[in-house]
């Protein structure tokens, strides 16, 4: 004769089932939610098209157009004067400190 009882579902409760996460049928809805949310945000941005439309005109213009590379190069180029130029300063700025520097402690 055995004490225990050996019915399994006598040891369950039917409220336990419902507060079960992984059978609540809650989480279910909100998976499929999500789901349309996702849908929603991925959907077609007519702004974003016209953005990028524009954009890779204007990639293609200068690519493809010989006066505007030539503009743009130009421009490259003097502003690397420019950027040397400032650096020579620089470099002078920084003699000039230290020379003044070493006669200050003289």
């Amino acid at each position: 004769m055995n004490k225990y009882d050996t019915n399994i579902e006598n040891s369950r409760s039917m409220k336990n089932v419902n507060t079960n996460p992984y059978i609540n049928k809650n989480d279910i809805q909100v998976e499929n939610q999500s789901v349309n949310t996702q849908n929603t945000s991925s959907g077609f941005n007519q702004g974003d098209f016209i953005k990028g439309a524009l954009i890779g005109a204007a990639v293609t213009f200068l690519l493809t157009n010989k006066g505007a590379q030539d503009t743009i190069m130009n421009a490259a180029s003097k502003g690397s004067e420019l950027f040397q130029a400032g650096m020579e300063e620089m470099k002078e700025r920084y003699e000039d400190a230290r020379a003044q520097m070493e006669a200050n402690k003289d």
